[in-house]
């Protein structure tokens, strides 16, 4: 499948990306732990189809010192006994909040009181922007057709 369009050459998209890589870095620095940050991330990819991100968020994970235990059962995170508590409330707020589309209509009260439990408001506004963040580059990859598999950890920073 080749690429429709590169996103890093043409002026208009790689000034939009720009700011939104930007954006993401910002997030790095944020209270929210960098193991949730990146699973959050991947399970989102995973949800959304987005080859480019899996490869990235799987790669920085492990970089990070993720097991392949918890990054092999991350599509299965409700089955799996690997996950804390907070995990789980982080990855229920980020699949909700990456199918706003689906008939339950977004993000439920209990999943966001869920993840209230675990994090504080700082905590949970990271975890707000790093869902948004990811739904926002896995859209410009599916669309473009970025293929995965190239990454190279520490490539953006």
């Amino acid at each position: 499948m080749e690429p429709r369009l590169d996103f890093l050459t043409n002026p208009v998209s790689a000034g939009f990306l720009k700011h939104l890589v930007s954006a993401g870095r910002t997030l790095v620095d944020s209270p929210l732990p960098a193991t949730t940050r990146e699973l959050v991330a991947l399970r989102a990819s995973q949800i959304n189809g987005c080859g480019f991100c899996v490869d990235m968020h799987t790669k920085e994970s492990a970089r990070a010192g993720e097991t392949a235990v918890r990054l092999n059962l991350l599509a299965t995170w409700r089955e799996a006994t690997v996950y804390t508590e907070a995990e789980r409330a982080a990855l229920e707020l980020a699949e909700q909040g990456t199918r706003i589309a689906d008939p339950a209509g977004g993000v439920t009260d209990e999943a966001w009181a869920d993840a209230a439990k675990h994090y504080d408001e700082d905590q949970l506004a990271a975890l707000v922007s790093t869902i948004a963040a990811i739904n926002a580059f896995n859209r410009l990859n599916v669309l473009t057709r970025k293929p995965g598999g190239d990454y190279e950890p520490g490539q953006f920073g």
